[in-house]
């Protein structure tokens, strides 16, 4: 059973999220053949205060 984990930083829509979803599951099943009902996918939102680019805070860069 495949498990997928993403970070990305918080504040794409519930809409993008969904999309990413279907898209991660359907390239998963492709590639490694699984049934898409057993392949999970999780999506961790990081603070833009928690995530550093550059010695700065995403924050700072105005990310």
């Amino acid at each position: 059973m495949p498990f997928l984990q993403v970070n990305l930083m918080e504040g794409r829509s519930e809409e993008m999220k969904r999309e990413l979803i279907a898209e991660l599951t359907e390239t998963a099943h492709r590639v490694l053949g699984s049934p898409k009902e057993a392949i999970r996918v999780q999506l961790i939102e990081v603070p833009t205060t928690n995530w550093g680019i550059a010695g700065k805070t995403a924050k700072d860069l105005g990310r």
